[in-house]
């Protein structure tokens, strides 16, 4: 089932779409850089670009973890049992000898892979792109010191590892929200409201007391990883966050789907 789901997403048009545009994303912020040396400001670390091509990388993540990146967690998640039941082959799928829990954790993981792809990819693009525009070398670090490339590398994957664990809890609310509707897009939008709602609030001093509990709190904590010394406070509290998120959602949708009438 976990590999069906994944060649089903190979030949889709719109994961290549998704990847050119993401691709896109990434290259921005360097050939902004590159054509307009004087230019300021944006996302984190893109002035930091001129002095290393490896921040190019975190720049991208930068760049997609707001919107983009929440965007194509809410399209797979949101589509990934309500996909099938619109079309008609949820029930099909739970004749053949495939359990309903083995189907929504498949299904999950199918998600989880897709999501982690895309944020190699950027940060692959990145990276490459950067290095051909900037160069690499020892990268200055948030607190002043500076770090060998291959530390600097290590801290990228981290980077990477710890976005994708970010994306974990709203991709168990998308699968949630998916059990409980025949309508993929309605799922979708549902995930992606989740999302931006929950960064809406984490930006408002008024509600300062919930924002240890939102969702989108600790998405930037990756940052953290380029001081020196490492911050682990707030990347091992958004990592607890994320698990009970992940684990709250991703049992109340086997709950739900284990209890849910099939018809479609």
């Amino acid at each position: 089932m976990y590999r069906v789901e994944l060649s089903k997403a190979f030949f889709r048009l719109r994961t290549w779409l998704f990847a050119l545009g993401l691709a896109g994303v990434a290259l921005l912020p360097v050939v902004i850089l590159w054509l307009s040396p004087g230019a300021g400001g944006g996302p984190p670390f893109f002035d930091l670009i001129r002095t290393n091509g490896l921040f190019a990388a975190l720049t991208a993540i930068g760049l997609i973890l707001p919107f983009f990146l929440p965007l194509g967690t809410g399209l797979l998640s949101g589509e990934s049992i309500a996909g099938e039941a619109s079309a008609g082959t949820l029930r099909y799928l739970l004749v053949r000898p495939v359990g309903r829990v083995r189907l929504v954790l498949a299904k999950y993981a199918a998600v989880m892979t897709q999501l982690a792809a895309a944020v190699v990819w950027v940060m692959l693009i990145g990276l490459l792109s950067g290095g051909l525009a900037f160069g690499y070398g020892p990268l200055p670090t948030l607190s002043g010191s500076t770090v060998e490339t291959g530390t600097a590398l290590l801290r990228i994957v981290g980077s990477a590892a710890y976005v994708i664990a970010a994306m974990a809890g709203l991709a168990a609310i998308g699968v949630f929200i998916s059990t409980l509707t025949a309508s993929a897009p309605g799922a979708t939008v549902a995930t992606v409201f989740f999302a931006i709602v929950s960064q809406i609030l984490d930006s408002l001093s008024g509600v300062r007391a919930i924002h240890p509990y939102l969702l989108s709190h600790g998405w930037l904590a990756f940052s953290d990883l380029f001081r020196s010394p490492v911050e682990w406070s707030n990347i091992l509290d958004g990592l607890a966050l994320d698990a009970v998120y992940a684990l709250l959602f991703l049992g109340a949708a086997l709950v739900v789907f284990g209890r849910k009438d099939v018809v479609s």
